[in-house]
C-alpha cells in the first residue's frame, strides 16, 4: 500500500491538511554558499541563517511563501526544505493532497527543463530511500550547476488517425502555432503545463485520456457548454456547472489512440509537425521547441 493510500485512511482532521511532507532525517549534509535569490524578509532571514550554518553549498533561491510553514531551497539542480528558523533541514517530497500534485517533482522539472517526468522521479529518489542516500543527494550538488541534462529521445507521433471529436480546443484559436496535448485531469504535471500554455500565444488542442481514472471528469468537461472554462476549473479543483449528457465517443477514440501508441503517461505534447515530447516543460523550453517546428 502506498503512502498516499495509507493517508486516505487517516481521520478527517488530518486529511484536511493540504500538503504532505515526506521527509528523511539527514546527517552530515554539506552546505550553502549564498548569492541566492530572495523575495522577502523571511527569505532574507533564512538566507542569512543558511549562510552561517551551511557555508559551502550554493543556494540559488529561497522561497518561504510558496508552501505554508516551510521554506523551499533551490541549490543548483537540487531541492530541499528548511523550517522558517532554518534549524531543521528536510530532504524529501512535498505532496499537495488537494491538487494531487507532487510539488517537489514539479519544481525539479522547472529547475531541470531537459528532464523527463521519469527522470525527475529518479533524481529525487534518494530522498525516499534513507538518510545516507538523501544526504549524499544534496551534498553532491555541484557548485554553479544550473540543470541536469537528460537527452530527449527524438520521437514523432502522427495524429492522422484521430477524429476531430474528442478534442477540447482552447487558448488563442487564431495563433500561428498549434500544440496538441494528451492529458489527464488528475495529473499534476498536466495542470502545471496547462498554466504555462495559458500564458503563451498558442492554440491548444487538448485530448483527455484516463491514465489516473479521470474519465468521469473528462466526460463532464467535454460535455460542458463552455469547455475551456470547465477545463481550467477542473484542473483547479473548482466546481463547474454539471452539463447535460453528450456523445463522448471522441474521448473513446482518444483512449484507443493512446493505447495503440503506448501513451501510458501524461502529459504528452505534440507539435504541428508531429514531433513529440513527454512530460512537463517550462515556458522557455516550449517556446523554443515550438519555434523549431518544420514547416
Amino acid at each position: 500500500m502506498s503512502a498516499i493510500d495509507r493517508l486516505r485512511g487517516l481521520p478527517a482532521l488530518f486529511r484536511r491538511r493540504t500538503s504532505l511532507l515526506l521527509l528523511a532525517p539527514i546527517i552530515g549534509v554539506g552546505s550553502v554558499a549564498l548569492g541566492a535569490v530572495v523575495s522577502g524578509p523571511d527569505d532574507a532571514k533564512v538566507t542569512g541563517l543558511l549562510k552561517a550554518r551551511l557555508p559551502k553549498t550554493e543556494v540559488t533561491k529561497v522561497d518561504c511563501k510558496k508552501i505554508e510553514g516551510i521554506c523551499e531551497i533551490t541549490a543548483g539542480s537540487n531541492l530541499f526544505y528548511v523550517n522558517p528558523g532554518a534549524r531543521y533541514l528536510i530532504i524529501g517530497r512535498v505532496y499537495d493532497m488537494e491538487t494531487r500534485q507532487d510539488l517537489t517533482a514539479a519544481r525539479l522539472l522547472e529547475i531541470n527543463p531537459d528532464m523527463l517526468v521519469g527522470g525527475a522521479a529518479k533524481a529525487n529518489a534518494a530522498a525516499a530511500e534513507g538518510p545516507d542516500e538523501a544526504a549524499t543527494e544534496v551534498a553532491s550538488a555541484p557548485v554553479g550547476a544550473r540543470r541536469t541534462t537528460v537527452p530527449v529521445r527524438p520521437a514523432a507521433l502522427s495524429l492522422a488517425g484521430l477524429p476531430s471529436d474528442g478534442a477540447i480546443v482552447w487558448g488563442n484559436r487564431a495563433a500561428r502555432q498549434t500544440v496538441t496535448v494528451f492529458t489527464d485531469f488528475r495529473c499534476g504535471y498536466c495542470r502545471a503545463l496547462t498554466n504555462v500554455l495559458r500564458d503563451m500565444d498558442v492554440r491548444v488542442v487538448e485530448r483527455p485520456i484516463s491514465v489516473l481514472g479521470s474519465r468521469d471528469i473528462a466526460d463532464r468537461v467535454y460535455c460542458s457548454k463552455n469547455q475551456e472554462q470547465a477545463l481550467h476549473a477542473a484542473y483547479a479543483g473548482e466546481p463547474f456547472k454539471a452539463p447535460s449528457a453528450c456523445d463522448t465517443k471522441g474521448l473513446d477514440a482518444n483512449e484507443k489512440f493512446a493505447r495503440a501508441h503506448g501513451l501510458s503517461g501524461t502529459p504528452v505534447i505534440v507539435r504541428s509537425d508531429g514531433a513529440m515530447i513527454e512530460g512537463y516543460r517550462p515556458r522557455e523550453f516550449l517556446e523554443a521547441w515550438l519555434n523549431g517546428a518544420k514547416s
